[in-house]
């Protein structure tokens, strides 16, 4: 069983930075990918950035630029920074592993951008 904890939702200003973190139970660089998922009230869910175990990334539009995923093997953790943060970026935040055709999510974090 692979639990995942976030944190480093806050409230921040638009133009300001975050850095999200996600430590998992296990060894992430057994996991065949990890991910951070946003949902916004009212708004379904949606993938904002993904690591693979080989290192490579990809993000939705909207961050391309701004966010960016990055893990610590050592520390079981990846992280999602996030810069020139805007007021639609405000949702919470979760994260999610792969592992061996299972999906294991965290209980997420909000982030709240204000103008």
């Amino acid at each position: 069983q692979v639990q995942l904890v976030e944190s480093g939702g806050s409230l921040v200003q638009a133009g300001g930075s975050l850095r999200l973190s996600c430590a998992a139970s296990g060894s992430i660089s057994t996991f065949n990918a990890m991910g951070w998922y946003r949902q916004a009230p009212g708004k379904q869910r949606e993938l904002v950035a993904v690591i693979h175990s080989g290192g490579s990334t990809g993000y939705v539009d909207s961050v391309k630029g701004r966010f960016t995923i990055s893990r610590d093997n050592a520390k079981n953790t990846v992280y999602l920074q996030m810069n020139s943060l805007k007021p639609e970026d405000t949702a919470v935040y979760s994260c999610k592993a792969v592992l061996s055709g299972r999906e294991y999510w965290g209980q997420g974090t909000q982030v709240t951008v204000s103008s």
